[in-house]
């Protein structure tokens, strides 16, 4: 079978097909090939972290590294000055009310001991004041029923000198002395009685400034005695002794530091917060804590008022049952959760954010370009940040370090 050649306008019209198809895919890839002419950097895929935009919920947060320490750690003081018996040693396990160590003070000792004595004395004083008040009461008392006999008397004499009168068989003059003897009885007989009340008015008050003396004594004592008892340092919660900060049978002076106590049943989180988060910090805020593999929950319980080297001193409390086998000064993660922004465009926290000042990203457009947009951020947290604008929802984001780039508009990203 022999072929016969094509003729010259099949053969054109293949050439202008193909012509055509060249100038088509010519005019398609034209805009890429542009844009990867523009492209003044070239980065291998392999070198960067990329990740896409997408909506939820943003929680702010703070991680920091805080050391257990004892809620209640009580350090105790004597309370008078002498010669101090430690009777525990560091270490010891205690319970409430336990004596820890006794003060000897003579001095203490023998001020109380005086002031009892006094309010013996006082009290035998008031007891025999009141015996005599009784007595002399009773005197005045019996002076006034005398005065009422006579007053009686006086009045019967009277009548005898009224009938007398009638029948005139008395004279003027001793009708006028019975007149007389009843009045100086009446008045004899108000004055005794007078005098009486008065009387018993004035041992009321003196007995009851004996009373508000001895009162101010047995306060005196029951101040010492409370001071004397004092003397016998008792622990104030179950736990373990701490340091001792005085040697044994050491003299000591009054409000000197002898040991602390540590409540080894309640726990909480010391950390040092930054500075930059202090003015989103509120107590209650609710908090995380890393114990191994196991999270607890907790309470933000405390926050200082002051910066101490760039650092806020903050104290985080368990919420529920404490956790078992902690340990004073044992080092823990704790996560304090400042705010939560639900529904939110996000994207994972990375070097880009330092590296363009939180203000630029790189995108890729699936044609192996990255290109450069203007973008604004708003809360962030220590996994993701908020994307306020500049980027949308799906959009693959480069969230390595974009130094690299040298602020170029586009960069080439090969495999």
């Amino acid at each position: 079978m022999v072929l016969k050649p094509r003729s010259r306008r099949s053969r054109t019209v293949i050439a202008s097909s193909a012509v055509l198809v060249l100038i088509a895919a010519a005019w398609m890839v034209a805009p890429v090939v542009e844009r990867w002419a523009n492209a003044t950097v070239t980065v291998p895929m392999d070198r960067l972290r990329v990740a896409t935009v997408s909506r939820g919920d943003l929680v702010r947060d703070v991680s920091v590294q805080g050391r257990v320490v004892a809620s209640v750690s009580p350090t105790l003081y004597a309370s008078a000055p002498g010669s101090i018996t430690l009777m525990v040693e560091a270490g010891a396990t205690v319970t409430a009310g336990q004596v820890l160590a006794t003060i000897d003070s003579p001095e203490l000792n023998n001020e109380f001991e005086q002031a009892q004595a006094l309010l013996d004395q006082q009290a035998i004083e008031l007891e025999r004041q009141r015996i005599e008040s009784r007595q002399l009461a009773l005197d005045k008392r019996k002076a006034a029923d005398l005065a009422e006999v006579a007053l009686t008397a006086a009045r019967r004499e009277k009548r005898r000198a009224d009938a007398a009168n009638e029948r005139n068989v008395i004279s003027v003059i001793d009708f006028e002395k019975a007149q007389d003897e009843l009045r100086n009885a009446e008045l004899a007989h108000a004055h005794a009685v007078a005098d009486a009340d008065l009387f018993d008015e004035r041992l009321t008050f003196e007995i009851r400034a004996s009373e508000l003396s001895l009162q101010r004594q047995q306060l005196r004592v029951d101040e010492l005695q409370r001071q004397v008892d004092r003397l016998s340092i008792t622990s104030p919660v179950s736990g373990i002794v701490g340091d001792l900060l005085v040697a044994q049978k050491s003299a000591v002076s009054r409000d000197t530091p002898v040991m602390s106590v540590v409540d080894l049943t309640q726990f909480e989180i010391d950390a040092q917060i930054p500075e930059s988060y202090a003015d989103d910090l509120a107590i209650g805020m609710p908090a995380e804590i890393m114990i191994g593999t196991s999270a607890y929950a907790g309470t933000l319980a405390a926050v200082s008022p002051e910066v101490i080297q760039n650092q806020v001193s903050s104290r985080v409390r368990f919420s529920g049952e404490m956790p078992p086998n902690l340990r004073q000064n044992q080092r823990l993660t704790t996560r304090i959760l400042l705010e939560e922004r639900p529904g939110v465009l996000m994207l994972p926290r990375g070097q880009f954010l330092e590296s363009g000042g939180g203000r630029i990203a790189y995108v890729l457009d699936g044609n192996g370009l990255a290109l450069r947009r203007p973008i604004q951020v708003g809360a962030r947290s220590l996994a993701a940040i908020e994307i306020e604008s500049g980027l949308a929802e799906g959009d693959t984001v480069i969230i390595s370090g974009i130094e690299q780039f040298s602020g170029a508009d586009s960069v080439l990203i090969t495999n």
